[in-house]
């Protein structure tokens, strides 16, 4: 199923235009990447990060990993799993991996 383009946001690598969304869960978020037709594999990238959290612990948030993912980080790792073998364009089940480091690293 083609993801929202209500609720994404879009961004070019290597002449190539893909959509993105950051899906909130407790103590991580996941982002989602696929062609902006909507069309092939996609990627999912599951990030450590307590920033949904924020506001029902505000002002104990010391503890809290309040990682953020701009679009310079999308790119990485849209480079990063192409790179890994990620064919956008193929069909198939999306590919899963984890943030870790700036790193991705592919579930198996």
């Amino acid at each position: 199923m083609a993801m929202s383009k209500k609720n994404s946001r879009t961004i070019m690598v290597a002449n190539e235009t893909y959509k993105w969304t950051i899906s909130p869960n407790s103590g991580y978020v996941v982002l989602v990447v696929e062609l902006e037709m909507g069309v092939g594999r996609r990627i999912e990238v599951y990030i450590n990060s307590d920033i949904n959290d924020f506001w029902a612990n505000f002002p104990h948030i010391n503890n809290l990993d309040l990682k953020v993912i701009k679009p310079g980080d999308v790119k990485n790792i849209i480079i990063q799993a192409l790179k890994d073998g990620w064919g956008p364009k193929e069909k198939g089940k999306p590919l899963i991996f984890d943030l870790v480091s700036e790193k991705i690293n592919r579930r198996l």
